[in-house]
C-alpha cells in the first residue's frame, strides 16, 4: 500500500527530526544572547517593578497576598506567552519568508512537520529562558519561592508550546509582518488584560471572566500561580486540558496550512 503524501496526511510526523531545526536556532539565539534576552525579559521586568510598586501600595493585598506577589506570579505566565508568541510570529516568519532558512532546509531531508516541530520547542524554550530570568529576579526579591517553582517550569514550557503554536497558525497565512497587528491587537493583549495577570477574575464581570475562562492563559496563570506563592493548584487537569487542546489543535493546524504553503 503507497505512503500517504505528506501533505494529504491529516496528523504531523513527529520524530527526532526537529533536533536539527532546534540545534540551528538555538546557534543563531546564542550569538545574539543578551540583546535578545534583554528585549524578552526586559519589558515584563519593567512591569514587575513599576505597576508592582506603584499600584502595590495602593492595592495592598489581593486575595491575600501583597499585589507586588499577586503581579510576579502573574507576569511569569504572561512572558511564557509573549515569548513564544512573538518567536513564532515575527522570528519563525523571518525565517520563512525573508531569509528562506525553511527553504534550504527542505531541500535536506527534512520535511516541514520536522521544521513546524522544531519551531515550535524552539520557541517554547525561548519562552522557557526567558521565564527562569524573571523567576530568578522575583525569586531573589523574595516575591516567590520554594519547590514550586520547580513545578511552575513544566507548566511554562507546555504554555510556550500551546502558544508557539497558536502564533504558527498566524504565521501561515500571514502575508507581510504587519499582519500580526491583528492577532496581537485582537488576541494577545485582551488575553493579557483579562486572564488574571494584573487583577484577578473576580474582580471581572461575570461574562468577561467566563470568557477568560475560555482562552488558554488563564488556566497558566490559575496553574502557576499557586505553584509559586506557596499554595497547591486546583482542577489541575481541566487546566492542563485545556493547554493540551489548544497547543495541539493549533499544531495540526499549523503544519496542514503550511504544507500548503511551502509545497512539502
Amino acid at each position: 500500500m503507497p505512503a500517504t503524501p505528506s501533505n494529504e496526511r491529516l496528523l504531523p510526523r513527529l520524530g527526532l527530526g526537529f533536533v536539527p531545526v532546534w540545534q540551528r536556532n538555538f546557534l543563531v539565539w546564542r550569538k545574539l544572547m543578551l540583546p535578545s534576552l534583554l528585549g524578552n525579559f526586559g519589558e515584563p521586568l519593567l512591569y514587575l517593578l513599576l505597576l508592582g510598586y506603584g499600584f502595590g501600595q495602593l492595592v495592598g493585598e489581593v486575595n491575600g497576598v501583597p499585589y507586588m506577589v499577586f503581579l510576579a506570579s502573574g507576569i511569569l505566565c504572561s512572558s511564557a506567552m509573549m515569548g513564544s508568541s512573538f518567536e513564532g510570529l515575527y522570528s519563525a516568519f523571518t525565517r520563512m519568508s525573508a531569509q528562506r532558512t525553511w527553504d534550504a532546509m527542505l531541500n535536506t531531508p527534512l520535511g516541514v512537520d520536522d521544521i513546524v516541530l522544531g519551531e515550535v520547542v524552539w520557541a517554547a524554550s525561548k519562552a522557557c529562558i526567558n521565564a527562569v530570568a524573571i523567576m530568578a529576579v522575583a525569586a531573589a526579591m523574595g516575591l516567590i519561592g520554594g519547590a514550586g517553582l520547580l513545578l511552575a517550569l513544566p507548566v511554562l514550557i507546555l504554555a510556550g508550546l500551546c502558544f508557539a503554536s497558536m502564533a504558527l497558525v498566524v504565521t501561515a497565512v500571514s502575508p507581510s509582518y504587519d499582519f500580526f497587528l491583528y492577532y496581537i491587537t485582537l488576541a494577545l493583549t485582551p488575553m493579557l488584560l483579562v486572564s488574571g495577570v494584573f487583577f484577578p477574575l473576580d474582580a471581572l464581570p461575570t461574562p468577561v471572566a467566563l470568557l477568560a475562562y475560555l482562552l488558554p492563559l488563564a488556566h497558566v496563570v490559575e496553574l502557576v500561580r499557586p505553584l509559586v506563592t506557596g499554595g497547591t493548584p486546583s482542577h489541575v487537569l481541566l487546566h492542563l486540558a485545556v493547554l493540551v487542546g489548544y497547543g495541539s489543535v493549533a499544531f495540526v493546524i499549523a503544519t496542514r496550512l503550511l504544507r500548503r504553503r511551502l509545497g512539502g
